[in-house]
């Protein structure tokens, strides 16, 4: 690597050092700092116990879920999607006592002086749609979180991304304010790899669910120098025996979220709506070529250090002896901050990602 390279990578790193040495606290259960502020979110078969629950000082917001895709139908007409008439009965009324509890718990939370937040659980469908049903049910007020949960990547099971910026897009237009994003963290790593293309996803704030008692390297990532909130707690992590933390008058399965800041501080920022500061996309730095036999198999592994994140600031490209550029059975391993491999048949070229990956297979470290 050139001389000018160096410096530049190593005044990268000494920025990258001060800004972590500050934050570190908030990197290892924070949850545990009496000052940051806790946060339930709680779907309609979450059994609670308001009086006990409210007995925990430091929970300062409640977040519900309302809608979930696209409404159910009243009537039941028509081929309901595949559905018989009977199940489509059903659906209405448990979306309608649901609609009921949602009211009934947003009531009694602001009552007692909580912060109200609702979200939409994305799926599959036209996102206007889903965007106007998210607004009709939840109803939010302008001092409310509104949030956007996209469970994962695969557009079969989950609302696509490019579909999640639509609808992110329209509740910006019919209510002034972007939603909150609520992901996990593969999700929210392939966003900021992608930021280039999710120019809207990879801006909204952040809640960030990973369920391990620290989350060291993971910040900043894209466009996110931190988290708005980190859920770490829920079912897959809490049992009688062991819980990070166990709310009063719940079940294990409640989930259990931490803010970065105090009750005062989160309740000034509480509404966000905004979208964060875009960051320049990262130059690629340096072009390594690795040749190797014509007459070979065409195998070959490369690795490549990344300082920040998984937005390369090195880039692998493989070429034949005779200098043809081809592409192999390769596998690229890339030691980031927060861990990515990707596997598959690729093609390295110059750009601000590590690889073209096809398949893509993230591996959560």
């Amino acid at each position: 690597m050139k001389l000018k390279q160096l410096s530049g990578l190593a005044a990268a790193l000494a920025l990258s050092a001060a800004f972590f040495l500050p934050a570190r606290a908030a990197d290892v259960e924070p949850w545990k700092k009496p000052g940051n502020a806790i946060v339930i979110d709680a779907y309609e078969l979450n059994e609670i116990d308001w009086s006990d629950m409210l007995s925990d000082r430091r929970i300062a917001g409640f977040i519900s879920k309302a809608s979930d895709g696209l409404p159910e139908s009243f009537s039941c007409k028509g081929d309901h999607n595949g559905d018989t008439v009977e199940h489509c009965k059903t659906m209405w009324r448990k979306y309608a006592v649901s609609r009921e509890l949602y009211e009934t718990r947003r009531l009694l939370a602001r009552s007692r002086g909580l912060l109200w937040g609702a979200y939409h659980l994305a799926r599959p469908g036209n996102p206007v749609d889903q965007a106007n049903h998210f607004l009709d049910y939840a109803k939010p007020q302008d001092d409310e979180m509104m949030v956007l949960d996209i469970e994962g990547i695969d557009p079969g099971k989950y609302m696509s991304l490019a579909d999640a910026q639509v609808f992110a897009g329209h509740l910006k237009t019919r209510t002034g304010r972007y939603p909150v994003l609520y992901t996990n963290h593969a999700t929210a790593r392939h966003i900021a790899a992608n930021r280039d293309t999710y120019r809207i996803l990879s801006r909204l704030p952040l809640w960030y669910a990973r369920y391990r008692p620290g989350i060291k390297g993971s910040f900043p990532m894209g466009n996110w120098d931190n988290y708005a909130l980190w859920q770490f707690s829920a079912a897959a992590n809490c049992s009688k025996r062991r819980c990070p933390y166990r709310v009063k008058g719940a079940e294990n399965d409640i989930d259990v979220n931490v803010a970065p800041m105090t009750k005062a501080e989160l309740r000034k920022v509480w509404a966000f709506g905004t979208l964060l500061p875009e960051k320049p996309l990262e130059p690629v730095d340096e072009i390594l070529t690795a040749s190797i036999p014509a007459s070979s198999a065409l195998k070959a592994t490369v690795e490549a250090s990344v300082s920040t994140g998984t937005e390369a600031q090195t880039t692998g490209a493989i070429t034949l002896a005779s200098g043809a550029v081809a592409a192999f059975p390769v596998r690229i391993a890339a030691e980031a901050q927060a861990g990515v491999a990707a596997i598959g048949n690729v093609t390295v070229t110059p750009g601000n990602h590590v690889v073209e990956v096809t398949p893509l297979n993230y591996q959560d470290f």
